[in-house]
């Protein structure tokens, strides 16, 4: 598909438009502020696939009742180094910051704890999770799956049996932090997404077909596509594939295993009935405190070999070596000096839901188009 015209909305802007969106859709100011945060985190990292372009689908869930507005976590069962925690289908941007300072908590007085979510809205951008924990001085790992949310084909079939099941793992350096932060998938399922409105293509093969052809055509995903704003995975007969084909798929796996059977929330299938309804994100997260493990030196060694990997002879003249989170800090930067890039359909169907809550949406430049 033709990549689409972009419009750039200044940070300021957008997150305060996102937010009165959800506060007309029936979410409290505070809830709807965290909501815009944290999607536009995402896209100031350039995660765009994870940022306002969900706003519509949300809103959608909260009017359908597969989201709700205003909850808390429920803590099912913990000791002073676990915690088994429900989300009770709140907003993702609300129940994950709560199972994650949870877990930063029991960490902070034991060194170590792991803390299982289940029945939580879309959690997001899992980095923005391991990056909360970071700046608490905490290593985390995250291993997240999506109840009832089948996308992806396993390594060697053509079935959904998998969502992109993100894995995520930070670590905190007296430079920032350190955020490895991706799908199990080829690549997300909001990739796909933005591909769909006219932005970057996906990959070649990073779809599958029911005969097995291999392809990079949203509508394998979502079925027909033109002249709606409404992507519903339901709809498309393909499925997204694994990275790394028997690697990806193995991880994927194991991420239903860990954030879905050991949490009880439920893996990805089957669907009761072959229907699909409202799914759920799972996490289970792991916390330390590098100092109670003993490693006194923690932080210096982390950046000591940063330097040294960043360090390497690059393979191509002039184009630096980067380690986890420097991408996203970088963009993060420029984003926040220049605006957000959104492409045209992208920046139209967030409008377009606003209109309906009776919102008037800000005046913002002209949209740019691509060259070629």
């Amino acid at each position: 598909m033709a990549q689409d015209a972009t419009t750039t909305v200044p940070a300021e802007v957008l997150e305060g438009f996102i937010a009165e969106i959800f506060a007309k859709a029936g979410c409290k100011r505070e809830e709807s502020a965290r909501i815009a945060h944290h999607l536009l985190s995402a896209n100031l990292t350039g995660h765009d696939s994870h940022g306002v372009i969900r706003t519509p689908r949300y809103v959608l869930w909260l009017q359908e009742g597969k989201v709700k507005a205003g909850q808390s976590i429920t803590v099912v069962h913990q000791t002073p180094t676990q915690a088994l925690v429900d989300g009770n289908w709140g907003f993702g941007q609300t129940i994950g910051p709560q199972a994650v300072d949870l877990g930063i908590a029991k960490a902070k007085a034991s060194g170590l704890a792991a803390v299982g979510l289940r029945n939580a809205g879309h959690i997001g951008r899992i980095g923005d999770w391991g990056e909360r924990a970071a700046a608490a001085g905490l290593i985390s790992i995250h291993f997240v799956n999506v109840a009832g949310g089948e996308l992806v084909a396993p390594y060697g079939g053509v079935d959904r049996r998998f969502s992109t099941n993100p894995v995520c793992i930070a670590a905190p350096t007296p430079n920032g932090p350190l955020v490895l932060d991706f799908a199990t998938s080829m690549v997300a399922e909001g990739k796909v997404l933005v591909a769909s409105n006219g932005g970057k293509p996906v990959p070649q093969g990073a779809l599958i077909g029911p005969d097995g052809t291999l392809s990079a055509d949203p509508r394998m995903l979502y079925g027909e596509i033109e002249g709606t704003h409404v992507r519903d995975s339901a709809n498309g007969l393909g499925a997204l594939r694994t990275f790394g084909e028997h690697k990806g798929s193995g991880l994927a796996f194991m991420c239903e295993i860990l954030a879905g059977c050991l949490t009880e929330g439920g893996t990805s299938g089957p669907i009761p009935g072959g229907k699909r309804g409202r799914i759920a994100n799972g996490m289970l997260s792991i916390y330390i405190a590098p100092g109670s493990f003993g490693a006194a030196h923690f932080e210096q060694a982390a950046r000591d070999y940063v330097e040294y990997v960043k360090a390497s002879r690059p393979a191509t003249p002039g184009v630096e070596v980067l380690v986890p989170g420097e991408p996203e800090a970088r963009t993060r930067a420029v984003r926040m000096r220049d605006g957000v890039p959104l492409q045209a359909t992208t920046w139209a169907a967030i409008c377009a839901t606003a209109q309906s809550l009776g919102l008037t949406p800000p005046a913002v430049g002209v949209p740019n188009t691509p060259a070629g």
